[in-house]
């Protein structure tokens, strides 16, 4: 399960960030995921509750935005949207098909105290 190495490196990033910037405790932990990055937004959100235990981020609630996932495809020369990798082209049914974004993750923002 690699949402619990994804959790453990948004706290990461948030304990880095309090001594940074010098908060104490963290609200809310705002994150982008595309829907093409292979993350289980429900897995996460338990790995990252279990992960932020004794760290600024325990209690915080976590939201979750996501990103379409867009390919570019070669069938018919044009950016599209699907939902999972594997799915053809919604305009033309090719399969020829390259990343254009939707494949990342990242924090948004922080709500901190």
């Amino acid at each position: 399960m690699h949402e619990m190495s994804l959790a453990d490196g948004v706290v990461k990033l948030i304990e880095d960030q309090a001594a940074h910037n010098d908060f104490q405790r963290v609200l809310v932990v705002r994150l982008e995921i595309g829907q093409l990055a292979h993350v289980d937004a429900d897995a996460l959100a338990f790995c990252f509750e279990a992960v932020a235990k004794g760290s600024k981020a325990e209690g915080a609630r976590l939201v979750i935005e996501r990103k379409p996932g867009l390919v570019w495809c070669f069938g018919c020369s044009t950016q599209v949207a699907i939902k999972a990798w594997g799915e053809p082209c919604p305009t033309c049914g090719s399969f020829d098909l390259k990343d254009d974004g939707g494949q990342d993750m990242r924090v948004l923002d922080l709500e901190v105290e």
